[in-house]
C-alpha cells in the first residue's frame, strides 16, 4: 500500500481519522503488553534487548519506559527480512504498513542501532545487509525512492508517466533518497572500522549518485527525469510535463519531491541540498581514505563545494520579524517558500544531519520561525504543539517533528516538554504514529510506522545517556 493510499484510508475512517485502539490502565498499574509476541518477531538483537532492560529498570517514568520498550525494537520486531545470499548479508526493510523499502526510511529505521553494533555482531550483519541492498536499489534506478523485494513485481502506480521498471514501488525523485544510504554506510564504517561494505557494487552506486546529482543541477536546462501521476492529490504529481517549475541554474540540486513524498513547489529544496553537501563530503572521505581513489574523491569535493557556495548565496532570506533565516525552497530567481515539513531532512533537522551546528545564528532564527505562526505548518492545540506538513493535512502534528525538536535541543525544559508531549499523544496504543490531531491524540494516521517508533527510541536512549534526570 502506498503512503498516500494509506492516508486516504485514514482520512475516510471514523469521521476523518484512523482511531486508536484504547487501553485502560491506572497510574502505577502494569501497562498492557502490545509488543509483538517474541515468537513472531522478525529479528532479535541482544544489544537492543539489553538497552531496553537497562532503561526500563532504571528510569522513574514507567509510561515512558513502556513506550521505549515497545517502540525502540519496532523496526527489528516487525519490518526486517534478513538472510544470507551466497554467504553475504541481505536485508529488506519495509516502512511498516507498506510492503516496500524506501531508501530513506530503511536507513532511518536502523540508524539508532549503529552504536549497539559492537555489542551484537548479528545486528552488525543485519545493517551490512541494508547497505548492500541499498546499493542494489540505487543501481536499479537512482531516481526511484521505494523498491520491492521481488525484483519482477510491478508497481500499483500503473498510470505514472515516468520511466518505471519492475521491482520499483515508486519513482519520486527526492535528493535525500541518495543521501541516506551514504549516511548509513559512512557511519557504519566510523562505528566499526569495517570497510568490507564498500564493495565494487557500492562504489558503482556512489558514482551514480554523483552523476545523478550533477544531472539534477540542470545546468543545460534539461533533465533525464520527469514524473506525472493521474491523481486528485496535487502534491502527488509534478507540473509542466513532469519536469517541475523552472529554476535558475545556480549550482543547487533540483528535487521534485520532499522527504514526505510530496511534490516541491520550488525545485531547490534547501534542507535536502544541505544534506547532499554532507553526503558528498562523506563520499569524498571514503573514496580518498578507504578506496584510494583520489580522482573521484576530488570530484565529490568539488560538487560539495559548489552546492555549499550556492546555499550560502541563495538559501538565506530576511524575515521581517526573525531576521536572516533559511528558506525551505527557492528557485534561484528570488522566489522562496518559508515553512518546514516534519519529515527529515527538514530545516529543523539540519544539526541532526551534521549539516550545521545548532548554535548557528541563522539556524537559531529559523528555529524561532518554525515554532511560530509564521510557519504555516506549525500547529498548536489541546494535545500539544509541533510541525506537520501537507501530506496528511492541516492541524495534524507529526511526532517526528517533536522528536527532532528534542534531538536538536540542548535546553532541558524544551527536551522535557517534547518527552511529555510524546508520552501523552500515543493515543493509548503504546506506539508512535505518523501524525495526530492537535486537539485529540486518539485521532491519528498510520498505527504502524516504524521510522517514528525507532527514532523515538533513539531520542529516549540519548536522553537516558546524557540527561537521565529528565526521564524521572
Amino acid at each position: 500500500m502506498n503512503r498516500r493510499n494509506f492516508a486516504k484510508q485514514a482520512v475516510m475512517a471514523s469521521g476523518g481519522f484512523l482511531l486508536a485502539n484504547k487501553f485502560t490502565y491506572a497510574v502505577g498499574a502494569a501497562f498492557p503488553e502490545v509488543r509483538v509476541p517474541e515468537a513472531q518477531r522478525k529479528f532479535r538483537s541482544t544489544a537492543v534487548e539489553a538497552a531496553i532492560k537497562k532503561v526500563q529498570s532504571t528510569i522513574g517514568n514507567k509510561e515512558l519506559a513502556w513506550l521505549f520498550g515497545n517502540s525502540f525494537p519496532n523496526t527489528l520486531d516487525t519490518t526486517v527480512e534478513f538472510e544470507l545470499k551466497d554467504g553475504k548479508p541481505d536485508t529488506y526493510v519495509i516502512t511498516g504498513d507498506i510492503d516496500a523499502m524506501w531508501l530513506r526510511d530503511s536507513t532511518a529505521q536502523v540508524w539508532p542501532y549503529l552504536p549497539l553494533m559492537k555489542e551484537d555482531k548479528k545486528l552488525q550483519q543485519l545493517i551490512q545487509g541494508v547497505i548492500s541492498r541499498q546499493a542494489t536499489c540505487i543501481l536499479k534506478d537512482p531516481y526511484a525512492n521505494a523498491f520491492y523485494k521481488n525484483e519482477s513485481q510491478i508497481s500499483e502506480w500503473k498510470d505514472d508517466v515516468t520511466d518505471m521498471k519492475p521491482g520499483i514501488h515508486e519513482r519520486k525523485w527526492e535528493i535525500d533518497s541518495l543521501c541516506y544510504p551514504v549516511r548509513l554506510g559512512y557511519h557504519y564504517w566510523k562505528q566499526t572500522g569495517d570497510t568490507s561494505v564498500f564493495t565494487s557494487q557500492w562504489k558503482e552506486a556512489a558514482l551514480l549518485i554523483l552523476k545523478t546529482f550533477r544531472e539534477q543541477q540542470r545546468k543545460d536546462g534539461h533533465s533525464p527525469y520527469k514524473f506525472e501521476r493521474k491523481t486528485a492529490w496535487a502534491t502527488d504529481s509534478v507540473p509542466l510535463g513532469g519536469y517541475g517549475y523552472p529554476a535558475k541554474p545556480v549550482g543547487l540540486i533540483c528535487s521534485m519531491f520532499r522527504p514526505s513524498d510530496d511534490a516541491t513547489i520550488f525545485p531547490y529544496l534547501i534542507p535536502s541540498n544541505f544534506f547532499a553537501v554532507v553526503s558528498l563530503q562523506q563520499l569524498a572521505e571514503i573514496f580518498k581514505t578507504v578506496l584510494k581513489d583520489t580522482a573521484n574523491a576530488t570530484e565529490f569535493t568539488k560538487l560539495a563545494d559548489e552546492v555549499q557556495k550556492a546555499l550560502n548565496e541563495y538559501a538565506v532570506v530576511t524575515h521581517p520579524k526573525f531576521g536572516k533565516v533559511y528558506a525551505y525552497e527557492v528557485n534561484g530567481y528570488g522566489s522562496f517558500n518559508l515553512m518546514d515539513d516534519a519529515n527529515v531532512p527538514s530545516l529543523l533537522s539540519l544539526p541532526y544531519l551534521g549539516a550545521i551546528k545548532n548554535t548557528d545564528p541563522i539556524y537559531i532564527n529559523t528555529r524561532k520561525l518554525l515554532f511560530s505562526e509564521e510557519n504555516p505548518f506549525f500547529f498548536k492545540g489541546k494535545a500539544g504543539e509541533g510541525i506537520g506538513g501537507p501530506h496528511v493535512g492541516v492541524n495534524m502534528i507529526w511526532p517526528l517533528s517533536i522528536i527532532m525538536r528534542g534531538l536538536t535541543s540542548d535546553n532541558d525544559a524544551e527536551i522535557k516538554m517534547c518527552l511529555e508531549t510524546l508520552q501523552k499523544t500515543h493515543g493509548g496504543t503504546g506506539f508512535i504514529h505518523e501524525s495526530f490531531h492537535k486537539d485529540d491524540p486518539a485521532k491519528f494516521t498510520r498505527k504502524w510506522f516504524a521510522w517514528a517508533n525507532t527514532i523515538f527510541g533513539e531520542f529516549v536512549w540519548k536522553v537516558f545517556r546524557e540527561k537521565p534526570q529528565l526521564l524521572s
